[in-house]
């Protein structure tokens, strides 16, 4: 169980990498409120309602598994060298002082 100290996990996940899935959710839900609009001139204003119901109800998995994949594909996991990377911590970040010999 000690073998997860020797690997590296990073995010490289930054906002312009789904700016543009917000953009398309952003649009699919204002056209959806458009058109319940235009529906709600006719006789029944619940249909009006059930579109709009509807196309949120069934875009949402499809932006949660768009939001997850981009996710997934940008976070890394990479294997260290364990007797290197110690050398490269200073002391002060570590929380150690250095030893110091006493003669």
């Amino acid at each position: 169980m000690n073998n997860i100290q020797k690997y590296r996990f990073v995010c490289t996940l930054t906002f312009g990498d789904i700016y543009g899935q917000i953009v398309v959710w952003l649009i699919t839900v204002t056209l959806s409120l458009a058109s319940a609009l235009a529906l709600m001139g006719a006789r029944r204003p619940v249909y009006a309602l059930a579109t709009v119901g509807l196309v949120v109800l069934l875009s949402l998995p499809f932006l949660l598994f768009a939001f997850v994949t981009t996710l997934l594909n940008h976070v890394e996991l990479s294997a260290i060298d364990t007797e290197s990377s110690m050398d490269k911590i200073p002391s002060s970040i570590s929380g150690q002082r250095p030893v110091q010999a006493n003669s």
